[in-house]
This record gives structure tokens, sequence and C-alpha cells, in this order.
């Protein structure tokens, strides 16, 4: 053919002849051969042949670029690029945010997801740090959290981590009026190891002080520096108490100790006839008043605390023994499991629980120290304890301290918790003063006899056997600190409307 490209060099144009070439054999390679008819619509042949007039490359790489877009599904199509793709340290973070949510996790691709959720993802993770952050969480950091929102402020975790606040001296747990006080709840917190111990007596025996040397003090200590408040020289001269309601203090060993206001207390008794001061209306007589108001601190300690140390300056006071007794009688049952009333019967609910309790002989004399007398001692508290329920033996032994070394472990035939406490004295001066009334320079300066260890001896002993002791069930759960906390305010609530403490004092008139 004259008229064909081939016999015209100059004339030809390979974009024209591959136009031609492909409109009569049909379109080839990956081109889609859905749309019928389309090399035959003249107006996409002149679209086409403007795109064509160009370069050779160009047009070869426009004309396969332009139908994979048109033609490929709108699932390959919304495939993200490798460049917009998320670090892969991001990766758990987006899956906690859309567990925390509700969202269902997305897929490694992320090919299902739609347009919409596509952009939100690409937005949120564009708003994340560079590097993952790490959060402890419990019970109360998860509801904070969900309140928040979903984000756990670092300093709230933080301050979950770090110690607990060590308290300095005591506080409120009741006041004078008898009153619940919620200032304790702050230093407790959520574990189960923990050991309460209270602690009665009648007034001057020393509580306080003994209760300050077994929690946080030293007898080396200065007396103004005690968790407890002792007995200042004015409150002493007029015959006076210190403590007044229940005290509370909790160590660095996570043990709860409660000083209480003495028991049948003259102090309290006049404070309350020369102040005239109105009794509530149940009671009539300012001395009723005052022994019901022991025994309710008492049947409280009985039901509360794993351990309760019963001190006495002399042995030994029978009212002291019957007041127990009748604490005992009026302690408020163990709450059941279930919130019924506690007078059902049958299975575990009836079931009481009863704390260990130990004699304390507080300023016990040299005499006191003898194997006989100490026998004897042992003999009258198991016979007047001996129809009582309370664990007041197989806890406290002064024969496992080795402060009688020749005497055999059988020597007492019932032992019960009895522990003496000599008085509380300057070792150093009083050494000093005998052994330089002897006049003689030839022989050292010796430690005069006195027949028992020393003071700081004993109270490191008494120590140790009270925070080894065993630690009965309180209740028919197992308590955390906090807990207890609550499950004390409700004793202490139920101990004030009980019924058989209010029947009592109408029989005592």
């Amino acid at each position: 053919m004259s008229d064909s490209g081939h016999s015209q060099p100059s004339v030809y144009v390979p974009g024209r002849n591959r136009r031609r070439r492909w409109m009569d054999q049909g379109p080839s390679g990956n081109l889609n051969l859905s749309e019928p008819g389309r090399e035959r619509d003249p107006t996409l042949r002149d679209r086409d042949q403007d795109r064509w007039d160009g370069n050779d490359d160009n047009s070869s790489y426009t004309m396969q670029k332009t139908p994979i877009i048109l033609a490929k599904p709108s699932a390959e199509r919304l495939q993200p690029k490798p460049t917009s793709a998320p670090p892969a340290l991001e990766k758990p973070i987006v899956l906690m945010k859309a567990r925390e949510e509700g969202k269902p996790a997305p897929t490694a691709e992320g090919a299902s997801l739609p347009p919409t959720a596509a952009t939100a993802k690409v937005e949120k993770e564009g708003q994340r740090p560079t590097q993952p952050v790490y959060q402890i969480q419990n019970r109360g950091m998860a509801a904070a959290a969900a309140n928040a929102g979903g984000n756990v402020d670092p300093v709230v975790g933080q301050a979950k981590l770090m110690p607990p606040q060590k308290m300095k001296h005591s506080i409120k747990l009741v006041d004078e009026y008898m009153n619940w006080c919620d200032s304790a709840i702050e230093f407790l917190l959520d574990q189960t190891d923990v050991l309460v111990v209270g602690i009665i007596g009648l007034q001057g025996t020393g509580k306080s002080t003994m209760m300050s040397l077994l929690s946080a003090n030293s007898p080396d200590d200065d007396q103004r520096s005690y968790v407890f408040r002792m007995q200042s020289q004015e409150v002493r001269e007029r015959a006076g108490n210190q403590t007044s309601g229940i005290d509370f203090f909790i160590s660095q060993e996570r043990i709860i100790f409660l000083d209480t206001q003495p028991i049948l207390s003259p102090a309290i008794l006049d404070h309350l006839i020369n102040n005239d001061r109105k009794l509530p209306p149940e009671y009539n007589l300012p001395h009723t008043y005052v022994e019901m108001q022991s025994l309710q601190i008492a049947a409280f300690l009985f039901t509360v605390c794993h351990v309760v140390v019963v001190v006495q300056d002399w042995f030994t006071d029978f009212n002291l023994y019957r007041f127990l007794q009748t604490a005992e009688m009026l302690k408020p049952s163990t709450p059941s499991p279930s919130h019924e009333s506690s007078g059902s019967s049958g299975g575990d609910e009836g079931i009481e629980y009863y704390p260990h309790i130990v004699f304390l002989q507080n300023k016990a004399k040299r005499e006191d120290f003898c194997p006989r007398t100490l026998k004897q001692m042992n003999l009258v508290v198991d016979k007047l304890m001996l129809h009582s329920r309370l664990r007041y033996k197989g806890t406290i032994s002064m024969l496992d301290c080795n402060i009688f070394p020749g005497l055999p472990y059988d020597f007492l035939e019932s032992e019960v918790n009895l522990f003496l406490i000599p008085t509380m004295e300057s070792d150093t001066d009083e050494t000093i003063s005998r052994a330089g009334s002897g006049g003689n320079p030839a022989f050292p300066v010796l430690p005069a006899y006195k027949g028992h260890p020393s003071f700081h001896t004993m109270i490191s002993k008494l120590r140790s056997q009270i925070m080894s002791m065993s630690r009965p069930q309180l209740s028919h759960t197992i308590l955390t600190e906090k807990n207890w906390f609550h499950y004390a305010a409700r004793i202490w609530d139920g101990v004030k409307k009980s019924s058989a403490l209010s029947e009592y004092s109408r029989l005592l008139g």
C-alpha cells in the first residue's frame, strides 16, 4: 500500500499505528473487557487519542494505570500504603484502645475496615506517643479509668505503688462521746495479713505505756514521743484518766493496736457528776452509765480483736474477772455469711469466734518471779476462767522465754496466758548507785541482782510472742484491713443498739 506508514518513514507515527492495531485486534494485557463497546465510542476514542499523542512510555503507563484504578474492587483499592502503615510499637496500644471502647479488634491487614473507620484509625494513631505506655491497674484504678474515658493519670498509678503512710501518733476510733470516727480508714490497705491487738484494764495500770512499747516505741525513747499519750504530771496529781474512748494506731508491720479508756473508772464517774453532764435517756444513774460504757468497749474488743491484753498492777482483783465474764456474756454474736438474723441456728452460722486473752501483770515485784509464786498465779487464773470460752491458754508462755532456765517445761500443770513485767526504771542509775554504795573500788561496777531480767528484755520477749500469735478468723469471711474497719463500725453500732446490753442496764437500775 502506497499510503501506509511503511512507504514514508518520515511520516511514521508510532502512537497512531499502535492505536490502529489495538482497535483492530482488541485490548490486551490487564485491560478489563467488562465494558462492552468502549473502543467503538467516538468520544472515548478522541479522549484516548489526545493522551496517546504524547510519549510512547508515558502512554503505555497511562493506558495501564487508568483501567486498574477503575477496575479493582473497593477492598483492594482501600488497602493502605506502606508509608502510611502504623509503627509496630503502636499496634498493642490500638488493640487496647479498641478493647476498652467495646469495638472489635482490627485485623493485621486492615482490609475489612470501612473508609470512615480507616480514617479515624489514622487520626488516632497520629495523636499517640511514639513509645508504648505501660499501666498497672487494680480494681480502684480500673473504675477510675472507666470514669475518665479509659485514660488513667500516671500520678494516680504512682500513688498506688507508694508505701503506706506511716503513723506518728494515735488517732481516735471512738471519741469520748462514744461516737465512731472515720479518720482511720486513710491508713488502711486492701490486704488480709493483719493482726488486731486491743487492751483493757483499770485506771492507772499502764495501758497506754504498754501499747506504745508493743507498737512503735522503745523504753529508751522519750515518753513524750510515745504514740499513745501517757498520763501527764497534772493528770496524775488530780487522779484523772488520760485516754478517753478508743485510740487507733497501725504499725509498719500492719498490726492494729487499740488503746481504750479505763474500765469502771472513778475519774470518769467524777467528771460526769461534777460537770452536770447529761446522761442518755436510757440511763438513770451515772455509775450505771460508766459501767455500761466499759461493757460496751470490752464486748467490742472481744468481737473485733485477735488478741485482748488485760492489764493489772496487782494480783488479783476478782471484780475484774467478774467483769470479763459479763462482757463475754453480752458479746454480740458473729454475723452470719448471709444478711439474715443471727438467731438462726444450724450449720456454721452458729459458730462463735473468741479472741486470745493475755493477762499482763504490770509492775511485778521481785517475789512475783519466784517459781512457786508463778505456779500459784497460774492455778488461780485457770480456776477463775474455767468456764470461759475465751482463749486464755496455750499462747503465751514464760517458760519458753528462758526466764527460768532450770525449770522443766511441765513445771506448770495448766499454764495460762500470764506474763509478768517488772517496774519500768532506769537500769543505769540504779546500778551505779548500788555499786557505789559499797565503797570498795577494787570491785568493778556490776549490775545489782534483781531476781528477774531487765524491763527491756521482758518487753522484747512479750512483743515477739504477741506478734507470733495465731490469728483466729473474726468472721465467716476473710477480712482485709479496710473491710475490718467497716466490720468494726458495724459491730460498734450493733453494740450501742444491743438489746442484751439494754436489758442488762435496766436490771442494774
